[in-house]
Formats: structure tokens, sequence, C-alpha cells
């Protein structure tokens, strides 16, 4: 009876288990290979300039944001602060901020966006998302399909998206597929 007890809790933790992994890896990527499309960034904050190109052989989480953006302020920023934290010692990570702005694009100027930057202390490169006036969303919310903000994308050292999700998830479970990403050739 106990045996049955304890193998029953077992298989119920395993199918949750499984079940946590399939939405970590979850993408919302609508090509059939899941290849990352190269950002289309206007001005760069902390950087002079990164590709997605100049990437490759680096795991690279992108958080795709917005400044008065309440999931962004409370959920995305402070998981992208403490993953720079954890992961600053690594050479083969790169996290990135595209500042995408679909809304309120007179109050979301770059000059703000440095602001913003510099008040928050944030160090990882931050882009502007290029943005054509004809198009109500900027060229990289577009390229990647992304819903609004907060979406985080990760991509693997081969340039494939491995999980994107718009709004919050479960951060332990996304930190562990970035560990197992990093340990990928």
């Amino acid at each position: 009876m106990r045996y049955n007890f304890w193998s029953k809790k077992l298989f119920f933790a395993a199918i949750i288990l499984y079940g946590t992994l399939l939405l970590a890896g979850k993408t919302e990527a609508n090509s059939s290979d899941n290849q990352a499309p190269e950002w289309v960034i206007s001005e760069w904050i902390n950087s002079n300039g990164l590709t997605l190109a100049g990437l490759r052989g680096k795991v690279v989480v992108i958080d795709f944001f917005q400044l008065w953006c309440p999931g962004c302020n409370k959920f995305s920023g402070p998981l992208m602060d403490k993953w720079n934290s954890k992961f600053s010692d690594r050479k083969d990570i790169q996290l990135v901020g595209i500042h995408t702005v679909f809304e309120g694009h007179s109050q979301q100027t770059p000059k703000r966006l440095r602001q913003y930057v510099k008040e928050k202390n944030i160090t990882y490169p931050v882009g502007v998302d290029d943005h054509v006036s004809s198009q109500r969303s900027p060229e990289t919310m577009i390229l990647y399909h992304t819903h609004g903000t907060p979406e985080m994308a990760i991509i693997d050292k081969k340039g494939k998206i491995r999980f994107q999700h718009f709004g919050s998830f479960n951060p332990d479970v996304v930190e562990k597929l970035i560990n197992t990403l990093l340990n990928e050739e």
C-alpha cells in the first residue's frame, strides 16, 4: 500500500516536470526551423553595436520591453538584472534589451531610454528597435512576431530560438534551460 502511494506521487511529479520542461522550450516563432532573425536597431546604449550573427557561439537572452510597461518593470527588468549578475563571469552568454515602442512614441524616446538605463543602472546592451513611421510596430518586434511587452526570447549558440514567451513565466525553469543551452556545443 505504501509503495503504491509513493509510486503515484512520483508518477505525477514526473508528469508535472515533463510538462514544465515542454513549456520552457515553447517557442512562438513562425519559422519552421526557428532560426532567429537579425534585429533592426537604430541606436545602441552600452554598446557600439551588436549583431546576432556576431554573437553566434553564445546563448543570447533578449528582453523586449517598453519604459512604461508594468510587467517589464516588475518582472523582466529585475530578472535581467539578476541574470546579468549571475552570468557575469561567463563569456558564452549575452543579455540584450530591445526597446520595442509600439505606443506612446512621444513619451518613450531614445533620450528618455538613455535616462532610464542610467537610473536603473542597466549595464548590458540595450537597442532601440527601429521604427518606420508608417507601421504601428517596430521592425524587430515584427520580425520576432512578438505579442507585446514584456516578451523574452532565448537563442542558442547556433542562432535558433529555443524559447520565446510573452508575459511572465517561471524564471527557475527558464534559467535551467539557459544553463542547458550553455552546456551545449
